[in-house]
C-alpha cells in the first residue's frame, strides 16, 4: 500500500477505531492503496463529545480572529495544491488538471469564507424613540458534513471553511472510497492553528450516516450524494430535529438549437459530459436537440473523439461503476438508440486493471427510455429530438431531478424563455457546467435539493446560522408610542 491505513480525527489527534477495515482501491489501475477504518456510532459519539467540549470557547471567539485562521488555511491549500491534486487523482481517478481545478475551487470557498465577517454583520435600527431593534447571528452547534466520492477535496470545503467561521464545529465524514484527502484537510487545517476539537473526521459506511443523523448532540446535517440517499438521510434527520440539507442526483438537459454556435457548442457539451468522466451532479446528461442540429452533433462526435480515456479522460470511480454505465448503453441500445460513440469496453495500456469508460453518444433517444430518466454519472450523452423549444422545455420539466439546465443559441429571447421556464436550480447559457462562483450559491431545485437555501456562498449563511432579535430601550422620558 502506498499510504498508512487511515484513523479517524478526533479532538486533534489520529486515533484508532478497532473496527472492520475496507480497502481503497485507486480507479486509475486498481491497485490497493489504502486502508479505511468502518467506524460506528462510539467514534461518532467521541467526536460529538469532542465538538461539544470546544463549542463555547470556539464560538466566543471573535468572528474576524476565526476567519483569520482560514487565510491561513487558504495559503497552506495553494502552497500544498499540487501535492493535494496528486491525492484526489489517486483516490478518484479524475485527472491531474480536473483535481488542480477541484483543489482551486477549494481555495475560492475558503476565500469567501475569510470574507463572511463583513457579509455577516449584525443588523441595528431605531424603530421609536429611544428604541432599537438588533439582530445578531449566532452558530447553531456541532454541525456534520457527509460528503461522496466524486469531489473528495472541493466537496468537504463547501461547508468546512464557511461552518467553522460562523463559530460552529463540525464532523466530517467522507466517502469510504476517497477518504485520504479528508485527513490531508484535517491536518492542514490542524497546521493552520484550528483549536483541537473545532474539526473532527470520523470514516465508515452507512452505520456512521446512521448514527450522524440520530445523534442527539449534533445540531444540523449537510449531505451530497444520490437522491435515493440524499431523501433518506433528510426524512431521518429532520425526524430528530435537526436542520438538514442534502443534495442529490441531477439529470441535467442541455437545449441545442440551430443557430447555436457550433465550435462553441460541440466543444462544451464534449467538456461537460466527460469532465470527471461525468462523475459529477452537473455534467452533461442529455442533450435536447431542437430542430436540424446534425451538424452540431456531427461536431460533437468530433469533439469527443479528442477525449481520450488515461490521457485527458479519467476513470470512473470502481469497477462496479463501470459495468453498471455500460450496462445503461447496451440497455439504451437494445431499445433504439443509435450509437454515434461507444467507450465500452475501454482499456488503458499499462493500467489495464483501471476503471475507464470512454465517452458515448447516444441518439434518437426517447425520452421514456431508462437512460433518459435516470442518473448514470458517467462520461455518457444522451441525445432526445424535439421539433421546437416548448417540447425540449417540457422534457426538461418531465424529469424529476432539477440541477441544472443550459441552453445553447444567439437569441436572446429564445435564452431569456429557457431562463425563465425551466425547472432548474442553476441555469447555463451557452456554458456547458453552469456553476456559480462565489459568493453565489450551490443548489438545485425538485428532487436535487431536501431543505432550504443552499450549501455554499452567502445561502449557507443562513443554515449554518440561527438570528437572535434583541429589543433596548433605556432612556424612560422618550415619547411613547405603540411601537415603546
Amino acid at each position: 500500500m502506498k499510504y498508512p491505513s487511515l484513523k479517524n480525527y478526533i479532538e486533534g489527534k489520529f486515533v484508532e477505531n478497532g473496527n472492520d477495515t475496507l480497502e481503497i482501491l485507486s480507479p486509475l489501475d486498481g491497485s490497493i492503496i489504502s486502508l479505511v477504518p468502518l467506524s460506528n456510532y462510539d467514534a461518532v459519539d467521541k467526536a460529538v463529545s469532542a465538538a461539544k467540549k470546544i463549542f463555547p470557547a470556539w464560538s466566543n471567539t471573535p468572528i474576524k480572529e476565526r476567519a483569520q485562521i482560514f487565510y491561513r488555511y487558504k495559503y497552506l491549500l495553494e502552497k500544498n495544491i499540487d501535492e493535494l491534486s496528486e491525492l484526489v487523482q489517486e483516490e478518484n481517478g479524475k485527472t491531474f488538471s480536473e483535481s488542480r481545478a477541484e483543489v482551486e475551487k477549494s481555495i475560492e470557498v475558503t476565500e469567501f469564507a475569510c470574507s463572511i465577517p463583513q457579509i455577516a454583520a449584525g443588523e441595528i435600527l431605531e424603530v421609536s424613540k429611544g428604541v432599537e431593534c438588533r439582530i445578531d447571528r449566532h452558530p447553531l452547534g456541532v454541525v456534520a458534513s457527509i460528503t461522496p466520492f466524486n469531489f473528495p477535496n472541493m466537496v468537504p470545503n463547501w461547508t468546512i471553511p464557511n461552518a467553522l467561521v460562523l463559530g460552529n464545529t463540525m464532523i466530517l465524514k467522507p466517502s469510504e472510497q476517497v477518504p485520504l484527502s479528508a485527513n490531508r484537510i484535517a491536518e492542514l487545517l490542524k497546521e493552520a492553528g484550528l483549536p483541537d476539537g473545532v474539526f473532527n473526521v470520523v470514516h465508515g459506511a452507512k452505520e456512521v450516516v446512521e448514527a450522524i443523523c440520530d445523534h442527539p448532540g449534533i445540531d444540523a446535517i449537510t449531505f451530497v450524494g444520490s437522491t435515493k440517499i440524499a431523501k433518506t438521510v433528510y426524512v431521518r434527520g429532520t425526524s430528530k430535529l435537526k436542520r438538514v440539507l442534502a443534495l442529490g442526483g441531477a439529470k441535467n438537459h442541455l437545449i441545442v438549437l440551430p443557430d447555436a454556435n457550433v465550435g462553441m457548442t460541440a466543444s462544451n457539451v464534449a467538456a461537460s459530459m466527460t469532465g470527471c468522466a461525468g462523475q459529477r451532479c452537473m455534467a452533461a446528461s442529455a442533450m435536447v436537440a431542437v430542430g436540424p442540429v446534425d451538424h452540431i452533433i456531427v461536431q460533437l462526435v468530433e469533439e469527443a473523439k479528442k477525449i481520450i480515456p488515461g490521457k485527458n479522460l479519467g476513470a470512473v470511480i470502481s469497477r462496479q461503476a463501470k459495468e453498471r454505465i455500460e450496462n445503461y448503453i447496451t440497455e439504451a441500445e437494445k431499445d433504439g438508440a443509435k450509437v454515434l460513440l461507444d467507450g465500452r469496453n475501454c482499456k488503458v495500456n499499462g493500467k489495464e486493471n483501471g476503471f475507464y469508460v470512454g465517452p458515448t453518444i447516444l441518439d434518437y433517444v426517447r425520452p421514456e427510455m431508462k437512460i433518459a430518466k435516470e442518473e448514470v454519472f458517467g462520461p455518457v450523452l444522451a441525445i432526445l429530438r424535439t421539433e421546437n423549444v416548448d417540447e425540449a422545455i417540457k422534457i426538461q420539466n418531465g424529469s424529476h431531478y432539477g440541477n441544472a439546465a443550459s441552453v445553447f443559441t444567439q437569441s436572446g429571447g429564445v435564452a431569456r424563455y429557457i431562463m425563465e421556464n425551466a425547472s432548474a436550480g442553476m441555469i447555463g447559457v451557452n456554458i456547458g457546467v453552469p456553476v456559480p462562483r462565489e459568493p453565489f450559491s450551490f443548489g438545485g431545485w425538485n428532487e436535487s435539493k431536501f431543505g432550504v437555501g443552499d450549501i455554499t456562498g452567502k445561502s449557507s449563511i443562513e443554515f449554518f446560522t440561527k438570528l437572535k432579535k434583541t429589543t433596548i430601550k433605556w432612556n424612560p422620558e422618550s415619547r411613547i408610542n405603540w411601537m415603546s
